[in-house]
């Protein structure tokens, strides 16, 4: 068949005329045993995806138009921006990881990088991001002031060793992504290419037709000073959201921050201790004191430990109704690591009983623990450190005449005040989980409403942490060399592509917005028997394409019935049914979004459709 450029509002695709007929296309009634959400069933019924194995799946014809359909527009608006598109290598030296020091993070602590070992004994990781490498190719190809800022991008598939591969493309094993990478003289150039791709983004996902919201997000291993994540709202996403309905703030539970409720006024006003028996629990403690578990100050064990091998016992006073945040508390540590002569924390945990008789000289009373456990408790050990380090949430050291635990089981302490009983521990720093209902900082009068969403996109200012780590530097206008300033931008582009489907959907398949949906239109015979049916969907087929509707048409054997379930399930956006009024001169037409038909003068097929992806488009 000859190969033809189809120009349409939103990429060029280059094709050829297609035929259900003749596409590798089987689909299937049932759910998929291995499937959770619905985009994941519905993306293997429609015959988009298969499994291939854990983590890893199968893009099949009608899913690489939907992924070129995302990846065009991404590139479309890097372009507009000014960004190169280049291509880096999937396997990655570990010495470049080395000199960042994120081989051991990646490899021993998350235990997220694939790695190998090649024929002459070399380390190498298969890439799950690429700021060691373009950094690299910076550091060797960029020597002046002159050349900057400049931002490179690729689209390509990364590899991550999930823990728990799930949910289909959502949390594969290998994906597609786009990654960015931006380098500057200074901090005001990096804001400003972070601005602009703010704005490139929310085109990115405005133009797929996805709904979606730009929230404050914690940078995690990738660091960096400020980040931003783009949640495409779906009640199915594994991130909640936390927001305030005026717009002025918005953000990932993991970064969140609120004003707590206010604490109850604690009705102790002398020191004392108190027998407490079986009260390890803070309401089972509420209940048996008839106090408020906001006048409580709870006290939470955890287990760090860095990549030297060094364990660091970490003891977090919070307030009783509040929960740790362990994604705050994880950051805190990785800060501290410098402190214990180490560069990555590996591992964060609750120590259970086996940990603890690993470093416990003693039993611990867990469950009445005060601020002031005894470092005692620690066995002497040079893998762990001889002190606990003591952190405390403003909601623990705001408090007055508090209860807390005794260090001795069946026991609690009441009326205690920090600088008299307790000593305040000296880092103290947001450490809570901000929760729907919370009081919003900027104003207290807003309160934090909840929602589901899909990380689809994240930027970051990265600073100067890889150029200092690996010496990127660039001759200055002063003749003196500087580390450059760097950002790093991602869309996970086959995730958009499901994530779309999990936004919009219905009990009868997929529902593609316009601009990513594979064909815009599907016209469909219902008895390729019947001439005057074969023939009239023939000359449509010719005429919508010719016209710039990507068309596909159904000419298989079969019942009509059948047809037009597979329409619904695959999701094309506009329906032709070459059926029984065509007596009449005219033909059926279906809109999957809302279902709505009507007949429609063969003549008019064409401008109909038109019309209504125009106003889809819009």
């Amino acid at each position: 068949m000859p190969w033809r450029t189809i120009d349409h509002p939103t990429t060029a695709i280059r094709e050829a005329p297609m035929r259900l007929s003749q596409m590798l296309l089987v689909t299937l009634r049932e759910d998929p045993a291995e499937a959770e959400i619905p985009s994941h069933k519905l993306l293997v019924r429609a015959g988009y995806i298969r499994r291939i194995g854990s983590g890893i799946y199968a893009y099949l014809p009608m899913m690489l138009r939907v992924l070129r359909k995302v990846s065009d527009i991404v590139r479309e608006e890097m372009d507009a921006t000014g960004a190169q598109e280049c291509l880096l290598p999937q396997i990655q030296p570990k010495e470049l990881w080395e000199e960042s020091g994120r081989w051991d993070g990646y490899t021993k602590a998350e235990q997220i990088m694939f790695n190998l070992t090649d024929r002459q004994g070399r380390d190498l990781g298969l890439g799950p991001t690429h700021e060691e490498v373009i950094t690299a190719v910076a550091r060797d190809l960029i020597g002046s002031y002159r050349q900057l800022p400049v931002n490179l991008y690729q689209i390509q598939s990364k590899f991550r060793d999930e823990i728990r591969p799930r949910f289909g493309l959502m949390r594969g094993r290998e994906f597609i992504m786009k990654d960015a990478y931006s380098f500057h003289t200074n901090e005001e150039s990096l804001k400003e290419t972070y601005a602009e791709m703010d704005k490139a983004y929310r085109n990115i996902f405005s133009r797929c037709g996805l709904k979606f919201r730009p929230v404050q997000a914690d940078s995690g291993a990738i660091g960096g000073s400020a980040s931003q994540e783009f949640m495409i709202l779906a009640e199915a996403g594994e991130d909640e959201i936390l927001y305030t309905e005026d717009d002025k703030y918005a953000a990932n539970v993991e970064k969140a921050i609120s004003l707590p409720k206010d604490a109850v006024a604690s009705s102790f006003s002398e020191y004392k201790k108190l027998e407490t028996p079986n009260t390890p629990t803070i309401a089972s403690l509420a209940e048996f004191l008839e106090c408020d578990a906001t006048q409580i100050v709870k006290n939470v064990l955890y287990q760090a430990v860095y990549d030297n091998g060094m364990t660091v016992l970490v003891l977090v006073s919070i307030r009783g109704d509040q929960d740790v945040n362990e994604t705050k508390i994880t950051n805190e540590l990785s800060r501290q690591a410098s402190n214990y002569d180490a560069a990555t924390l590996i591992a964060l945990t609750v120590p259970d009983e086996e940990a603890q008789q690993k470093w416990a000289a003693k039993p611990l009373p867990l469950g009445y623990i005060a601020p002031d456990l005894s470092d005692d408790y620690i066995a002497k050990s040079k893998t762990v450190a001889p002190k606990f380090l003591r952190l405390a949430d403003p909601t623990a050291a705001e408090l007055e005449n508090f209860v807390t635990g005794s260090n001795e089981s069946g026991f609690h302490t009441v009326g205690g005040n920090w600088g008299k009983e307790y000593e305040l521990p000296k880092v103290q720093l947001d450490l809570r989980i901000a929760m729907a209902g919370d009081r919003a900082s900027h104003n207290p009068k807003q309160t934090l409403q909840t929602a589901r969403g899909i990380e689809a996109g994240h930027i970051f200012q990265l600073g100067l942490k890889y150029s200092k780590a690996m010496t990127a530097e660039f001759m200055a206008e002063n003749g003196k060399p500087q580390p450059m300033w760097m950002g790093c931008y991602g869309i996970g582009v086959s995730r958009v592509a499901q994530a779309a489907v999990e936004q919009s959907h219905d009990d009868n398949g997929i529902i593609w917005p316009v601009a990513i949906a594979p064909y815009h239109a599907i016209v469909v015979v219902p008895n390729v028997k019947a001439a005057d049916q074969l023939e009239a969907a023939e000359k449509l087929y010719n005429e919508m394409n010719a016209a710039g509707i990507e068309t596909v048409l159904d000419d298989r054997p079969g019942r009509a019935g059948m047809k037009f379930k597979d329409a619904e399930l695959i999701g094309i956006p506009y329906r032709v049914v070459t059926g029984r009024s065509l007596a009449e001169g005219k033909v059926e037409m279906v809109q999957r979004a809302n279902g709505e038909k009507q007949e429609v003068a063969l003549e008019d097929v064409v401008s109909t459709i038109q019309g209504w992806m125009k106003e889809a488009l819009a």
